[in-house]
């Protein structure tokens, strides 16, 4: 572990691919990622005909990218909100934080639905799965413990 480390995210997710999410109304994703999970806003930049066109966000160390979906991309299949597609998504945001408990009563105050409560997990995490109101899938993980591929195979056998 380098010596500017967080001890919460583990060495292995601290760079990774940025994620760039769509959403049918950018403003209030941002509003709702800043009351439930503390997101900062690092910029933003609105669309000449209404809408956010690019904004970007920090949660903790993580940068997400999100943005209003146009009926044009949206009717093009380019881009689309879960929300468009029925509620269902193929993506989900993993992000490591200090507190994972914290984190999920802040989120449900916000709005968020909690579809598992933060448990420890066989996998070293106590983990927590949200639905944002966009119809985003979040797990929000604390790093409890390295664990040998071993024990991991021992302990995911002890579960099944």
């Amino acid at each position: 572990m380098s010596e500017h480390a967080d001890p919460a995210v583990p060495d292995r997710y601290r760079y990774a691919v940025i994620p760039h999410i769509m959403v049918a109304d950018a403003v209030a994703a941002i509003d709702f990622y800043r009351r439930a999970f503390g997101a900062r806003l690092d910029s933003r930049v609105d669309a000449p005909g209404g809408g956010v066109l690019h904004a970007e966000i920090s949660i903790g160390r993580s940068v997400l990218m999100l943005g209003d979906v146009s009926v044009e991309e949206a009717e093009s299949a380019v881009f689309a909100a879960p929300t468009a597609l029925g509620g269902g998504t193929t993506v989900t945001l993993h992000v490591f934080v200090p507190d994972v408990d914290s984190l999920t009563d802040r989120a449900w105050a916000a709005g968020a639905e909690i579809l598992q409560p933060p448990a420890d997990m066989f996998h070293g995490d106590r983990t927590a799965i949200l639905r944002d109101p966009s119809g985003h899938l979040w797990v929000f993980l604390t790093h409890l413990e390295d664990v040998p591929a071993d024990e991991l195979r021992r302990r995911l056998a002890a579960t099944a």
